[in-house]
């Protein structure tokens, strides 16, 4: 499940830790002047009248960079990384004609997102990926905590956290094990060849959206099949539409029946608060919204990342104790909602730069994550590295809700998937897996996965 993720970080119509770093301390001043400088001797030449140099303009980047390189299915573009190296804030002119900002660094995002400053309103935020001219996003939809600012978020935020319950964690992440432990058993039964995606991936966080909110078992296939379909490309358009509309009527019938006769969910603990039916079923849509998709590519990735990095995975599968920090190490490596915005509400100055009430800031998460004076060796995946305080998760007041139902689910798929399988491999070469074909989740529409001996 991601941060109150910004739509950027989702679509442009639908809707995410920290740690201390010697980037976040303010700068050292500099050392006293020891000598006096020398005094120039008098001339007899009169002075010639001089312009003063204007200050340098900063560079601006003319398009988001989105590209990621051939070969290198799990990086961020290239261009991010030698912006980040050259400053962790850079201008840059939006599809839309604005002139904003870019965040690269890891302390810069940081800052940004934990600054009151700065908006996540959806309406003051200009989109910056290409092919997005003249597009406009709405205001939040009810129930939507990505899109709203305090002091509406700081309630919903306040009522929904006290929901996430260590009691209900455990219970979750029992659910969580028994329902990958399940799904390996249909892998098994169905035999090599599969798609990851659909065998796997996305039935483990789409379940367990269904645990949390409460929906009966009868109703649960209707369920997945209408969540599975909002996001599924092959589906046209118009398609997608259709299933949401289905989704949003499944789960505002879902609150009816939750008033009426509350069970041991989170939504029925919800009809205890203020929440109207409308916040009710917006929350609701929210929470699927936020918690599917992210978890279905993180652990599809997650596998593809491992299966190329065969001795890693050969670690996770041997050593249990290597399981949280390898799902933070995949967090940060992966940064499956690579991107985000905010809007500065006032003038803000971050990392040197002086950012403009109504200027919009585009946040390179998965660039900032790679930061390596955060992160030494950033580009490296090593799930023995200490990786806490990555932005996968989003930070300050929008960081993720459910980042602990989030890592119950990595922890129950990653491990068992590779001990199930010791010889888990790619049943296509690389090049034949489609990545997805929108820029706003890094992932693959497929991944082919077999088992067993291979054929000679």
């Amino acid at each position: 499940m991601t941060h109150d993720t910004h739509p950027t970080d989702q679509t442009p119509t639908t809707p995410a830790p920290a740690s201390h770093h010697p980037t976040d301390q303010p700068p050292t001043s500099p050392a006293p002047l020891t000598t006096a400088p020398a005094v120039p001797a008098p001339s007899t030449t009169p002075p010639v009248a001089t312009t003063p140099h204007p200050p340098a303009t900063p560079p601006v980047v003319t398009a988001l960079p989105v590209e990621r390189s051939r070969g290198c299915p799990f990086s961020p573009p290239a261009e991010l990384a030698e912006l980040r190296a050259q400053q962790p804030l850079t201008r840059m002119r939006y599809p839309d004609g604005h002139l904003g900002w870019l965040a690269t660094g890891y302390a810069a995002v940081r800052a940004i997102t934990a600054h009151p400053g700065f908006s996540s309103r959806y309406e003051l935020t200009h989109i910056p990926f290409p092919g997005t001219e003249g597009m406009e996003l709405p205001p939040a939809a009810v129930g939507d905590l990505t899109g709203i600012d305090p002091p509406e978020h700081t309630r919903y935020r306040r009522l929904l956290m006290g929901k996430f319950t260590v009691r209900r964690m455990r219970l979750l992440a029992s659910r969580a094990r028994q329902i990958a432990a399940d799904r390996l058993d249909a892998m098994e039964r169905g035999g090599p060849v599969v798609d990851l995606v659909e065998a796997y991936a996305r039935p483990i966080p789409a379940l367990m959206i269904c645990e949390l909110l409460g929906v009966p078992e009868e109703h649960r296939a209707d369920f997945q099949l209408r969540a599975t379909a909002i996001s599924d490309h092959a589906i046209p358009p118009e398609g997608q539409s259709a299933a949401l509309t289905e989704l949003n009527a499944h789960v505002r019938d879902l609150v009816t029946a939750k008033r009426a006769h509350p069970t041991d969910d989170l939504l029925s603990d919800l009809t205890s608060t203020d929440l109207t039916d409308e916040e009710l079923a917006g929350v609701g849509g929210f929470l699927l919204a936020a918690g599917l998709d992210t978890t279905v590519h993180t652990i599809t990735m997650g596998t593809y990342a491992l299966l190329n990095h065969p001795e890693q995975a050969a670690a996770l599968r041997d050593d249990p104790t290597l399981t949280d920090g390898a799902v933070e190490e995949l967090l940060r490596y992966l940064s499956v909602a690579h991107t985000g915005a905010r809007t500065a509400l006032e003038d803000v100055e971050v990392a040197g730069q002086l950012v403009r009430a109504g200027e919009t800031v585009t946040l390179a998460v998965g660039a900032a994550n790679r930061d390596p004076e955060r992160f030494p060796d950033p580009d490296t995946l090593d799930l023995r590295r200490k990786a806490t305080g990555h932005l996968a998760f989003g930070h300050g007041i929008h960081q993720c809700l459910g980042q602990q139902l989030a890592r119950e689910e990595l922890r129950a798929a990653l491990p068992a998937l590779f001990r199930r399988f010791p010889d888990l491999r790619l049943a296509v070469p690389p090049e034949e897996i489609p990545p997805r074909r929108d820029m706003t989740l890094h992932g693959v529409e497929r991944l082919p996965v077999t088992w067993g001996p291979t054929t000679p």
